[in-house]
């Protein structure tokens, strides 16, 4: 199985999402701290030139992939990689289930706006204390949807080989 989080830079909250999954951060939903935040791989340090890669995590404790990908406002991007995914599974009779988790339900505003400062305008001085209160407030939203998209993953039909989960439950 391969997991893919998804969000609008792919450096916040897919980055924390990806690190949750690969236990890589405490699992509970006990809040993070500012160095444990600012430590995850990835975290803040993808630009504009890594929209649209999928950026490779890790593999998890049961051998499964997990990636993550930026998509910026593009709604069309995952429908698009599910479609491809799907003509690639039929021509090359490959049966690996992927999993699409969209992350960006759980962003707060701080995380926004630290995202547009340190991210959009280079000012790191004021958006990283903002990314980082942001990532305070969403950390255990995001340790429960990495939960939901293992279980998902886990229990959905064998006859569905790509899920999409939006995740509008952690608005």
């Amino acid at each position: 199985m391969i997991y893919i989080y998804n969000d609008y830079g792919g450096t916040h909250t897919s980055s924390l999402a990806a690190a949750y999954h690969l236990k890589q951060l405490p699992q509970s939903e006990m809040k993070l701290t500012k160095d444990v935040i600012l430590n995850v791989k990835y975290f803040n340090k993808l630009t504009k030139q890594d929209f649209g890669k999928l950026i490779f995590h890790g593999i998890d404790d049961e051998g499964n992939a997990v990636y993550t990908i930026g998509r910026k406002r593009n709604k069309y991007v995952v429908p698009a990689l599910k479609e491809m995914i799907l003509l690639l599974q039929e021509k090359f009779q490959v049966d690996e289930k992927i999993v699409f988790s969209n992350t960006s339900p759980t962003v707060p505003f701080l995380m926004s706006m630290g995202g547009f400062f340190s991210r959009g305008l280079k000012i790191d001085f004021i958006g990283v204390p903002l990314l980082v209160k942001g990532a305070k407030q969403c950390c255990d939203n995001i340790f429960r949807l990495v939960e939901n998209t293992k279980r998902m993953g886990s229990t959905s039909s064998l006859n569905e080989n790509v899920i999409i989960l939006e995740n509008d439950m952690f608005k």
